[in-house]
């Protein structure tokens, strides 16, 4: 792959990664309602003795939409873990070819490393 469309690509999936992580966070706040939600019925319940039908069907619920908010946020996390995984893979595929051409070799990385230090 030539460097420069692999420069494209990357900024690409970079882009696509800030979108996803972006979406992430807009889960985790519309799903935080349902987890204070949880937290509330739980201290209500706390003052009687025992756990009535009522707040049994009710935490059910609100666990099952808790559990199924989890998932989604997962499923958007392993995208973006999918996306971190191809851009490594295309900088490595870059070295890999730069080292061929010769613009690359692992002495210039030290230098450049111990100058930024």
């Amino acid at each position: 792959m030539a460097l420069v469309s692999a420069d494209a690509r990357i900024a690409e999936l970079l882009t696509e990664l800030h979108q996803l992580i972006k979406q992430t966070q807009e889960e985790r706040s519309r799903n935080e309602h349902n987890l204070v939600n949880i937290q509330k019925t739980h201290k209500q319940m706390q003052t009687e003795n025992k756990i009535s039908p009522y707040y049994r069907t009710k935490l059910r619920g609100l666990y099952t939409t808790a559990k199924a908010d989890a998932e989604a946020e997962c499923n958007i996390l392993r995208k973006a873990l999918d996306k971190i995984a191809e851009i490594k893979s295309l900088l490595e595929e870059r070295r890999i070819a730069a080292k061929i051409a010769g613009l690359y070799n692992d002495s210039t990385v030290h230098i450049r490393i111990e100058k930024l230090s």
